[in-house]
């Protein structure tokens, strides 16, 4: 059995929906080999489907189908460590245990780039899906049936505290509340704000990243699908954060603080618990730059 680490991953970074992620160090771990039947296993108790619908299996058998072999079955057994419809990845991180795992069982037909196009093609977008894979922070574009995309190392000492809350939001519930239509203005304020995320997170100038996760095209109109979710930015920005932003679609708040910060996670922790926000969950992270790999 091939046993495989797949990270977490936070999309959108604010302003750049659709288009940036990176990928954090909270894992779900998956093993898989062939069978001559379907035998999927949730090592920790979570839900999964368990016949041919399941997320991993339908991703590996794209590729069993992309090659011409016939597929009897997969045995895969998986831990899900990784918070289901929180915006933290977990449908893209089964896609990837599927593409990846399915590409080692056939002997690696397909390389890296193609990998990224068949996961997006899967998912629908590469936000979640490219980081998930390659690690680090992720710019990508999809264009037709091919991703462009540029992955980038951070070693900075920083901390993703991921505020989780104690319900889940659909991707799809969180597309439907967009606009169909925005203004020129407001494309050219996410477009730039976008442009000024990586580079600053790259080279230090976190003073610039306030402002780089300002939004106008999803954010609006997601976070009034969260209660309390203005309150909480306000207190991570009074707690100094450097930024804050909704990870993915949500439901996750993703802040972003000194890697030496010793306080945040305690002193958020008291202001959830006087808030009446005892079910959400704190999860101190942060980059990991390698993304999917074989481990043993």
């Amino acid at each position: 059995m091939i046993n495989i680490q797949i990270p977490a991953t936070s999309a959108n970074l604010g302003a750049g929906f659709d288009s940036l992620g990176l990928a954090v160090n909270l894992y779900n771990y998956v093993g898989i080999e062939e069978s001559d039947k379907i035998d999927i296993l949730s090592l920790d108790g979570t839900t999964v489907p368990t016949d041919a619908s399941n997320l991993i299996y339908t991703s590996a058998k794209t590729l069993y189908d992309m090659c011409g072999k016939p597929l009897s079955g997969l045995k895969i057994h998986q831990k899900n460590n990784i918070p289901m419809t929180r915006g933290l990845g977990s449908s893209s991180a089964c896609i990837i245990a599927g593409v990846y795992g399915a590409n080692l069982l056939l002997g690696t037909p397909f390389n890296t780039d193609e990998l990224v196009d068949i996961a997006s093609k899967i998912e629908g977008h590469p936000d979640n899906v490219a980081p998930a894979l390659l690690g680090g922070i992720v710019t990508a574009v999809f264009e037709g049936n091919h991703v462009y995309w540029v992955k980038q190392e951070i070693f900075r000492q920083l901390k993703f505290m991921a505020l989780i809350p104690d319900f889940e939001m659909k991707t799809s519930d969180a597309r439907e509340c967009l606009p169909e239509t925005i203004s020129h203005m407001d494309a050219r304020f996410n477009l730039s704000r976008a442009a000024l995320f990586s580079a600053s997170l790259l080279q230090g100038k976190y003073e610039n990243i306030r402002e780089a996760v300002q939004d106008k095209l999803h954010q609006p109109y997601r976070l009034k699908l969260i209660p309390h979710a203005d309150d909480v930015f306000e207190k991570a920005y009074d707690l100094g954060a450097y930024a804050v932003y909704l990870s993915g679609a949500g439901s996750t708040l993703m802040a972003i603080v000194n890697g030496h910060d010793t306080c945040f996670a305690s002193t958020m922790r008291e202001y959830l618990d006087n808030m009446g926000l005892n079910g959400w969950q704190i999860k101190e992270l942060s980059i990991d730059n390698q993304g999917t790999k074989v481990v043993f």
